[in-house]
């Protein structure tokens, strides 16, 4: 297979799916985070807290205390991919990660996520 053939291949596969959490061994805290592909956002979230520029101050901070070593990415629910190529899962990973920040409750002194507010 040529190149441009293994990159239309890639390309076209799915990443894994679903919900994880970023977890603070020290102080038990967690970050719930849904992605359509969880390798690649596990990367970014890492990248972020290396280089001191994660949105999420309060991990930010805890992070820069505690060390990299105190911190474990967890994948706790994946989707399953669907027969339409074309098919958006975003509605789905958005109920997900609802039904686990309802079940976790990563809120205040047990997690880093914000309650989302309703318009």
């Amino acid at each position: 297979m040529d190149k441009k053939a293994l990159r239309k291949q890639y390309k076209e596969t799915l990443q894994p799916m679903g919900v994880f959490k970023i977890r603070n061994k020290v102080n038990g805290k967690i970050l719930v985070i849904n992605s359509n592909n969880i390798p690649g956002r596990i990367n970014r979230e890492t990248f972020q807290l290396d280089m001191g520029s994660h949105p999420n101050t309060d991990l930010q901070k805890d992070y820069r205390e505690f060390g990299k070593d105190n911190f474990v990415f967890e994948i706790i629910d994946q989707l399953k991919p669907k027969e339409d190529p074309a098919y958006n899962y975003s509605d789905d990973l958005e109920v997900l990660e609802a039904m686990w920040l309802d079940k976790l409750q990563p809120y205040g002194d047990k997690g880093y996520n914000e309650r989302k507010t309703t318009k």
